[in-house]
């Protein structure tokens, strides 16, 4: 039972954009930012909403390492992709300018390909797919990231969480929509655990002793100062639980992120220089758009990829539970349930909107300040 107080969307979506635009950010860049981070809370994945808001994008703003107007400079394009550097602007600026190319070269040519260095955060990966997925186009896009991961085998943290992520259009009310971190758990997870003052579950993070730490704080602070990192999907060091897999494709994210644009990668994206001082992250993303029409046609893909899924739900549920979810439903649901309600915030949110609030002198009264 949510016990949060709900901020209706359009206020939040309003303030985010004055907020934006009181750091530097254009109206027409503050919008696609907004809407990036209010699409995670719609579908639930708090993890990169408004909790991110200030400490990833306004905080970064004001330490340097993210300029709030983005120069798109285009390096290389082809009628079938496009190369860009986005200049340490806004990643979410950045990465829907890149799509709407995109989108239009598929439809003209069946498939497009992009990538973009010397970036920064660019919001939930499932946000660029599903662009594609709504125009009845096949998404997937990925980002490298600051280091988080440790190989299989090893303990230091080496690659970023690295999400893999593919939007595919059906014939239901949502989309196939399979948005994921490479790592057992992504780091924004952990942000939000600490700011919720809860643990983190024992497993996802290996220590360079090998011991157990389930504080959510103080992993964030052993992340950073490179004493523990995150476990690859199936888990890490050794290769019981075929961690290798994560690894394999974190770092097939890694390539693909840094490689196709020249981009920087790794060690090079912490966000500090050698002396532990703040510097722009430089990250890369890579998309890739087909479509379906240039192959067997949209109407059979969508009908296909729904019987599959329909399928999937319908087979034969484990003993104790009574329903089987495709990616993106759980994600639907909670849209349905909130799209009348609004964002819930929580008490360490809802201080950061009033500071942030009161600091420009903005007009707005949050419905949590009346009760």
């Amino acid at each position: 039972m949510e016990n949060r107080p709900y901020v209706p969307w359009e206020l939040m979506n309003d303030f985010m954009i004055d907020v934006f635009k009181a750091y530097g950010v254009s109206e027409e860049d503050a919008r696609i930012c907004a809407d990036v981070l209010l699409e995670s809370d719609r579908r639930g994945i708090e993890s990169h909403g408004c909790n991110r808001f200030k400490p990833i994008y306004i905080d970064r703003i004001v330490n340097g390492t993210l300029l709030p107007k983005t120069d798109l400079e285009i390096v290389k394009e082809t009628p079938t992709t496009v190369v860009m550097d986005a200049h340490d602007g806004m990643g979410m600026v950045a990465a829907h300018a890149m799509m709407e190319k995109l989108i239009k070269k598929a439809k003209e040519y069946g498939m497009a390909g992009g990538a973009i260095r010397n970036s920064t955060h660019y919001g939930i990966a499932g946000y660029w797919t599903d662009m594609a997925a709504k125009e009845g186009l096949i998404g997937v896009t990925g980002t490298n990231a600051r280091p988080s991961i440790a190989p299989t085998f090893g303990v230091e943290n080496m690659l970023g969480t690295n999400p893999l992520t593919f939007s595919l259009p059906t014939d239901e009310e949502f989309n196939f929509c399979l948005d994921c971190a490479t790592s057992i758990v992504q780091r924004g997870k952990i942000e939000y655990y600490a700011r919720q003052g809860k643990p983190t579950p024992t497993g996802m993070v290996v220590t360079h002793d090998g011991s157990t730490v389930n504080d959510s704080a103080e992993i964030l602070k052993m992340l950073t100062q490179g004493k523990a990192a995150l476990a690859p999907l199936g888990g890490g060091p050794s290769d019981d639980m075929c961690g290798y897999k994560g690894y394999g494709y974190a770092t097939v994210v890694e390539i693909l992120s840094s490689a196709l644009a020249g981009g920087e990668f790794m060690k090079a994206l912490s966000g500090v220089d050698s002396e532990g001082k703040p510097q722009m992250y430089h990250l890369g993303h890579f998309f890739f758009v087909v479509d379906p029409e240039a192959f067997m046609g949209l109407d059979t893909f969508r009908k296909i990829a729904g019987d599959i899924c329909r399928a999937l739900r319908n087979s034969e549920k484990a003993p104790g539970y009574d329903r089987i979810y495709t990616a993106g439903e759980k994600e639907h649901l909670v849209w349905l349930e909130r799209k009348d309600k609004g964002v819930p915030v929580s008490e360490a949110v809802q201080k950061e909107l009033i500071a942030l609030r009161d600091a420009h002198d903005l007009p707005y009264v949050f419905p949590f300040e009346k009760e």
